[in-house]
Parts: C-alpha cells; sequence; structure tokens
C-alpha cells in the first residue's frame, strides 16, 4: 500500500469544493478583473489535474502570470490588497498538485487562511456567512478524509453535518466569551499596511472629471442618525474637504488652513444634532453637515471647518457631532488667505478671466451681483451630464465656453475661476450632498455616488457664503442623470413597481447591516467596559474583564473535555441502543463480560433477575445484528430504549 494513498473522486470533489468556498469571500473582495481571472485559473486548474498532477514547468508559469496580473491591478507597493491578492492566487492554482490525502490536507489547511484574510478587507456579515460555510465544507472534507484513513464508510451528509455542527457547536462558547470579554485596546499594538488600492473616498485634491468613478459607485459613504430636527433638504450638505490652491488644473487644500483655529461664526439659531457612522476609506477626511461647531474626540477641526480624524479610517468608526446653520462666516478675512483665494495662476483660462474682469466692470463693487449672474448664465445655458471629456489646459474655458455641460466638479471649477477672474475669494469644497432616509432604522444614507462639490465665494459683511452652481441648472435640462447610468430609472407603472420593491429590499438589507456594524463592528474598547450597564455595573475595569472571562473560559473549557470524554457518539443507532442498554444492568453490577456471547450474559442475567425478558430482546437483537432479519428495526430500538432492568422488556 502507498504511503499516501490516492484520493477517490467523491472525496477529491469535496476538496475542491471546500477549496473554492474559502476562496469566494476573498474575490469578492478583490478587483473585478482579478477576481474573475483567478476564478477561472482555478476551474481550469481543477480540471487539468483530475487525473494527474500539473507538471511543474506549466505550474511556474502559472505563478508567474499570477504574480505578473497582481503587479498590472496594484502595482508594486505591498498592502493588505496586494497580500490577499497573491494568497488567492495561490489558493487558486494549489490543487495543480493535488493527488494524495496528504496532499488533500494540505490543500485544506492552506484554504483555511483565505476567508480569514478576508476579514482585513470586509467584516460584514456576508463574509461570515461565506466564511461559515467554507470552514463547514472544510470540516466535511477533513472528515472524509479521516473516514477514508480508516477505511469506514461515510455517514450520509446529514449524518456528517450533525457531527461537523456539533463539533462547532463544542466551540461557539469559548468563542463568544472570547469577542465580549477580552479586554480590548482604545487603539491597536501595531498598524496594518495600507490598502494596496485605495477605497472610494474624498481626498484633499480635485481635478475636473476625475470623479466619475466615485459617481457610479453606490456604495454607502455614511449612515446619519439625528436626535431630533432634521436639515431640509437643501441644508443636506455634508462638508469635507477645503480646497483653495489651484494651480491651472487641479485645486489641492492649504496647509496653513491644517490644524489652525477655525475662525469666528455667527450662528443662525438651526442647530443638528446627529452621530454618523462612517465608512473606511484608508484616509483621514471626515465629513460633517455645513458647519461643525466642534470636533469630536479623536478629530480636529481646521480653520477652514472641515474635520479630520488623527488616524487613517482603516474601519468602520463612529462619530456624534453638533452642526448649526450660520449668518457670518470669517466675515474679516486674513490678507494672506484672501491672496491665496483669489490667486489665479498666469497662462490659463484668458477668456474666462476676461469675462470675469467684464463683469467686475459692469457691476462695480457690487459682488453679490455678479455671483447672481453667474448664477442665472448657468441656470439658462447649462445642463449636467456624466458625458465629458477629460479637462484640456483650459478647464474653465472649455466647460464655460464650449461643452456648457458636465457634472459638479465642472461647475464648481469653472464657477471658483470665474468668480477669482471678477475679482471675488472663492474656493470649492468637497463632500457629499442629500441622502436618503431609511424607512426601517429612521436613519439617512448617503452614498459614494452622492459625492459633490461646491463654491464658496467671500462677500463682504458675510463672510464665506455657499453657492452650488450644480443646483442652478433648470431640472428640465438634466438629463443622463446617475439613476440612468445605474439603470435605476424606468417608464411604465410596471418599472416603477419593480424599482420600489427592489429599494425597499436594498432599504431592508441595508438596515440589517447597521444591525451588524451596531452590534459587531462597533464594539470597541468603550462598550465593553459598559457591558453590564443594565445590570448596575457602570464599567468594568480590565481585571474585572480578564475574571469573567477566565471564568467562562474555564466552565467553556470544561464542557469540551467533558464531551471528549464521553468518547465519539455510535454511529449505527441499533448497536447505540444496545450499549446504552448493557450500560443500565452494569450500573446494578450485571455488566457484559468482554468474553461473554451476548444471548449467554442474557441467561445469565435472567436467572438472577428472572422475568427481565432479556433473553427475548436479546435474541432479537442477535437476529437483526447477524442475521440480516432487520424488518422490525423501529419497533427493536423502541424496545431497547424503553427497556430497564425492573421493568423488563416488551417484545
Amino acid at each position: 500500500m502507498s504511503k499516501h494513498p490516492t484520493l477517490d473522486p467523491p472525496t477529491r470533489g469535496w476538496v475542491l469544493l471546500s477549496a473554492a468556498l474559502a476562496l469566494l469571500p476573498l474575490l469578492l473582495q478583490l478587483p473585478a478583473a482579478l477576481a474573475i481571472g483567478y476564478a477561472i485559473s482555478a476551474v481550469i486548474v481543477a480540471a487539468l489535474s483530475w487525473h494527474r498532477p500539473v507538471p511543474m514547468p506549466l505550474r511556474l508559469l502559472l505563478v508567474a502570470a499570477m504574480l505578473l496580473a497582481i503587479y498590472w491591478q496594484m502595482g508594486a507597493r505591498p498592502g493588505r490588497d496586494s497580500g490577499c491578492a497573491l494568497l488567492a492566487a495561490m489558493l487558486a492554482i494549489k490543487s495543480s498538485e493535488l493527488k494524495t490525502r496528504r496532499d488533500a490536507r494540505s490543500l485544506l489547511g492552506f484554504a483555511l487562511f483565505a476567508p480569514f484574510s478576508a476579514f482585513l478587507l470586509d467584516q460584514g456579515p456576508a463574509t461570515l456567512l461565506l466564511a461559515l460555510a467554507a470552514v463547514t465544507s472544510t470540516l466535511l472534507s477533513l472528515q472524509r478524509l479521516a473516514d477514508a484513513d480508516v477505511a469506514h464508510a461515510s455517514l450520509p451528509l446529514a449524518g456528517q453535518l450533525h457531527v461537523v455542527g456539533r463539533l462547532m457547536m463544542v466551540a461557539l462558547p469559548l468563542t463568544l466569551a472570547a469577542f465580549w470579554l477580552v479586554p480590548r485596546l482604545p487603539t491597536p499594538l501595531w498598524g496594518i499596511p495600507e490598502r494596496a488600492v485605495g477605497r472610494p473616498g474624498l481626498s484633499d485634491s480635485l481635478r475636473p472629471g476625475e470623479w466619475i468613478d466615485l459617481m457610479a459607485d453606490d456604495s454607502p459613504a455614511l449612515r446619519a442618525q439625528f436626535f431630533g430636527a432634521v436639515p431640509a433638504e437643501n441644508q443636506r450638505y455634508w462638508r469635507g474637504p477645503v480646497l483653495t490652491r489651484f494651480d491651472g488644473r487641479a485645486w489641492t487644500r492649504l496647509d496653513s488652513q491644517r490644524h489652525a483655529a477655525p475662525p469666528a461664526l455667527v450662528a443662525a439659531g438651526q442647530q443638528w444634532d446627529y452621530q454618523i457612522e462612517y465608512e473606511p476609506t484608508e484616509r483621514r477626511q471626515l465629513v460633517a453637515l455645513d458647519l461643525p461647531t466642534r470636533a469630536p474626540e479623536d478629530a480636529r477641526l481646521d480653520a477652514d471647518y472641515s474635520l479630520g480624524s488623527t488616524r487613517p479610517l482603516t474601519a468602520l468608526s463612529r462619530w456624534r457631532l453638533q452642526s448649526t446653520a450660520y449668518r457670518q462666516f470669517q466675515p474679516e478675512l486674513p490678507a494672506s488667505l484672501r491672496q491665496q483665494a483669489l490667486h489665479l495662476p498666469a497662462g490659463f483660462n484668458p477668456r474666462t478671466l476676461a469675462l470675469g474682469r467684464q463683469w467686475r466692470t459692469d457691476a462695480g463693487d457690487d459682488e453679490a451681483a455678479i455671483v447672481e449672474r453667474a448664477l442665472q448664465w448657468i441656470s439658462g445655458e447649462f445642463a449636467y451630464t456624466l458625458e465629458t471629456p477629460l479637462a484640456g489646459r483650459h478647464s474653465a474655458d472649455e466647460f464655460l465656453f464650449e461643452q456648457k455641460a458636465g457634472f459638479c466638479e465642472h461647475f464648481s471649477s469653472a464657477f471658483a475661476v470665474l468668480m477669482r477672474s471678477a475679482g471675488i475669494p472663492a474656493r470649492v469644497v468637497t463632500g457629499y450632498a442629500g441622502g436618503v432616509r431609511n424607512r426601517f432604522g429612521d436613519y439617512w444614507v448617503v452614498r459614494r455616488m452622492d459625492a459633490h462639490a461646491w463654491t464658496e465665494v467671500w462677500l463682504q459683511g458675510r463672510g464665506w457664503v455657499r453657492v452650488d452652481p450644480t443646483a442652478a441648472v433648470a431640472p428640465e435640462r438634466i438629463y443622463d442623470t446617475l439613476e440612468d447610468r445605474l439603470g435605476a430609472g424606468g417608464s411604465g407603472g410596471a418599472g416603477f413597481t419593480i424599482a420600489g420593491q427592489w429599494n425597499r429590499i436594498a432599504q431592508f438589507g441595508d438596515w440589517m447591516r447597521r444591525g451588524w456594524n451596531d452590534m459587531v463592528l462597533s464594539f470597541d474598547a468603550r462598550r465593553q467596559q459598559q457591558l453590564l450597564r443594565p445590570l448596575g455595573i457602570e464599567r468594568l475595569q480590565p481585571a474585572q474583564l480578564i475574571t469573567l472571562f477566565a471564568t467562562l473560559a474555564l466552565l467553556a473549557i470544561g464542557g469540551m473535555i467533558w464531551l471528549l470524554a464521553r468518547g465519539e457518539r455510535e454511529r449505527d443507532p441499533l448497536l447505540r441502543a444496545w450499549h446504552r442498554l448493557e450500560a443500565r444492568y452494569a450500573r446494578l453490577g450485571l455488566a457484559r463480560e468482554i468474553h461473554e456471547p451476548v444471548l449467554a450474559w442474557a441467561h445469565r442475567v435472567d436467572r438472577i433477575r428472572p422475568g427481565s425478558n432479556l433473553p427475548v430482546l436479546s435474541q432479537r437483537f442477535s437476529d437483526a445484528r447477524y442475521a440480516g432479519a432487520m424488518s422490525d428495526l423501529a419497533s427493536l430500538l423502541a424496545d431497547l430504549r424503553r427497556h430497564r432492568p425492573n421493568s423488563g422488556a416488551r417484545p
């Protein structure tokens, strides 16, 4: 016999299925092109290696192709994405050397790394369910391999699931105790390298036309819950980075505005108290309703009233915020900031510069009239579209005089250039606009596709004033909206009915995801310390958490030991029922000797305890067990289970 027996086809199929299930949650977190390529490669390699291992030269060629694909998609920068992509690549071609049971165990052990690596990229419930499916299938495959080692016939699938389920349930108490009670640190002991492929989000720069991918992404950027008043639709501007420096092509932030105290603000009376759950972006930028009144813990409020986190947002985070409407925002403009807010680089946008100067001459000192004139012009002659070519050297000239169609980046950038040309300080503000109320959870969802850019102009006596030139475009002139691009629109009653049903399903799914975020992902050190507050314990100290965990862990391990000490459950229900019957007599000192046949033992017991009817029941058991008389198996099982030494059998 071979030292490492080969795999039979059914077991090989189970092993390959387990590897595929382990690979799936990781593939869903990788770039689409890379994930599809890996999936196709895995199928081809599994088919090629079904009868014999793939030759070594071909395996080396596959490895080189996988590495080139990772470099093509992610570059040479190491990170979580590139590391997980490499793991997925190796798992996709690992089946190329699958031949023996030892190879199968090696593949299954390696495959278990994949679903757990997926948690580095996403901790959502879908990833957890896929990981559980992969772990369950892997345990089933290992069970089949163990049965094959001892030449034992495998149980039916239901029986195998029962055994694996018991194993997982045995481990569950210790797992839950570790999750809830192992003391959590406010900050991690070490950092995790940033992702090689950044997630969509706001940045410290803007170039007209570069947001097209972000605006086609309908995944949530944040969820907001209001405590009290909810801002009107035209007030739901979520302020992000403020961009003042303009080099003719791109807008960037001013370093002088970072880490500086915010200027004076005269509130208008309306205030909002709310909490946002901000999705990870790998960046430090936060958003808040325009304008935030103060910075929450672990964040800063810069001089331009933009919020930033003190550390990269690598995981879901919660922020309690307050914002207010305002009458005056920085009514006194420092000379250095005025200079930056008026600066236009030489050699760019000559037509816009000439138009702005002409309007200034026409309006004199009435800067508000210039702003209104620009808005009326945009409202009457411009349109909203995503089909806009990339900007050239004179981006404002091209947009204002040639294209006259674009989206928020084009409108806000060109409007700011036009205002500066007229001598009005202006800057671009990026963030999000709007949000949709979730009917199930009474909170608001702002998606990445709601990314928006608007303009702030500085007017004498009023300070900075928000002006949104995109909103000035007449609704009947807007075409090719985001909903059209994403296929969410439709015409006719049936289309709207389907869209409405899908919207309800999507809202329910997001509500479930938010519940998961609240229960699992947001369970941090602060919430852990307040775990027993309903029982009157305001704050659990680390020593108390350790004591609770140690107590529950000892109980859980004790339960495991007890279950293992009972031994493996007998698979044959007839033999299991007979062994239990023997155990009942053993407790009375009438145990069957190892060398004693069943019928001989039954007659011996009957002589000691007459009238037990044990010989009749033993004869039925022997006939069923050794003579194949299984016609009344159900009745026999019932009689064996009911039989007691003091009650007799009921044959």
